[in-house]
């Protein structure tokens, strides 16, 4: 089977997202047997698409990469148009939908035509918002665009224009049945599409030495609660450094509060708020070890590859319960808590400080539920066997 994958950014130094699952899941279809390509953009930073790395073809992790310059980042003024077309997004008419997504960027029209040349029996495209996956749905063959959209509750989604992007898809590849409930919900033509909960794989990492990551970021024998991933105020870091700040006046003590990744936005000044940007791939599950809990705070969440990470590792996670796909990832897996406000915030924070084993035995719980569904071989098996279906039903045979 040939599978192509399209999108913004593609890399090991892309960490989290949409981007990060596509890359994973294209490295382990093509160590399945699959033949794999993925095409996208030089681009590293999404807040203003350019070109950083090298165009031309490489192979990473099994996989042929194509990167092509982009003909069009971020623009400066975005944000500022995108406001008033986002305050009533259904409203829009085609034209103004077609220069927001312009601008947003990156316009990328190289690496749709790599893709669509490839010769693949499944074009995929993720995440749903930019103009690379817009382009497969309106220029793909009948029946071999398929999207896998790392949608949320978000404005742009109901522009009229997403409608049809959703609607053009062969099949649909949900990271959460929370995921899958939203668009079905905001899209109910599309509960007879072919559709599969795809999920999201994770190594299960063996035991790792806390003290490396304790050494390097100066907190010593403190317990820490970890965020890990994007430092942004949209991934609702400000809301927890608010929360852990008020926490700490009502409860002092050496609990701390570690925000590791790259910072857009860096919290403010807290004497129990330590800042140490991006880890290595040791550090991070070093990091993990050593924690007391993984904290998320984000509403808007597809799904959550440290959140999985965090319960391989064998510790719990707690999440902004307004987020469906890792407020159902911590019920389900038995592994974490949901806050829906500081008073739950706080109540949790006690909990899972203030009584080890229990902290303890959420984690194990949580590390149980992922060798039973997300590890690797699981995940893989299931996306191919569904892509292969999905071929099939082209009329042709999977090559």
């Amino acid at each position: 089977m040939r599978v192509a994958f399209v999108t913004v950014r593609y890399g090991a130094a892309v960490v989290g997202g949409a981007e990060q699952a596509c890359r994973q899941l294209a490295e382990h279809l093509a160590a399945d047997g699959a033949e794999v390509s993925a095409h996208s953009t030089c681009a590293l930073d999404p807040t203003t698409w350019a070109d950083v790395l090298p165009p031309g073809r490489t192979v990473e992790g099994g996989v042929a990469v194509h990167r092509h310059r982009s003909e069009r980042g971020r623009d400066r003024r975005f944000d500022a148009f995108s406001g008033p077309v986002l305050a009533a997004p259904a409203e829009q008419p085609a034209a103004v939908e077609e220069e927001w997504l312009q601008r947003q960027g990156p316009v990328c029209p190289a690496a749709v035509d790599s893709a669509l040349a490839a010769g693949a029996d499944i074009v995929v495209a993720t995440p749903y918002l930019f103009w690379p996956t817009v382009e497969v749905a309106r220029r793909a063959p009948p029946g071999s665009f398929v999207l896998h959209p790392a949608a949320h509750d978000e404005p742009p989604v109901h522009l009229p224009l997403f409608a049809r992007v959703f609607g053009a898809a062969a099949g649909l590849g949900f990271y959460t049945d929370a995921e899958r409930r939203l668009v079905e919900r905001l899209f109910p033509c599309l509960s007879a599409r072919p559709q599969a909960i795809v999920g999201v794989g994770v190594d299960l990492a063996p035991p790792r030495d806390p003290g490396m990551f304790r050494d390097r970021c100066g907190i010593g024998g403190r317990p820490y609660l970890l965020c890990l991933g994007r430092v942004d105020e949209g991934k609702g870091t400000a809301v927890l450094a608010t929360f852990f700040a008020a926490y700490k006046r009502r409860h002092p003590g050496p609990l701390a509060l570690v925000f590791a990744g790259p910072v857009v936005h860096a919290p403010a000044p807290h004497p129990d708020i330590v800042t140490v940007g991006e880890l290595t791939e040791d550090g991070k599950w070093s990091a993990l070890a050593g924690a007391v809990a993984l904290v998320n705070a984000s509403v808007h969440e597809s799904f959550s590859i440290v959140s999985l990470e965090a319960l391989a590792t064998g510790r719990p996670v707690l999440v902004n319960a307004r987020c469906g796909p890792t407020a159902e990832l911590a019920r389900r897996s038995g592994g974490g808590l949901a806050f829906a406000g500081y008073a739950s915030f706080e109540a949790a924070v006690d909990h899972l400080s203030g009584d080890p084993g229990a902290a303890d035995a959420l984690g194990a719980a949580g590390r149980s539920s992922v060798e039973r569904w997300y590890a690797w071989p699981a995940v893989t098996a299931r996306y191919r066997a569904w892509l292969e279906r999905l071929a099939e039903a082209r009329g042709g045979p999977v090559r």
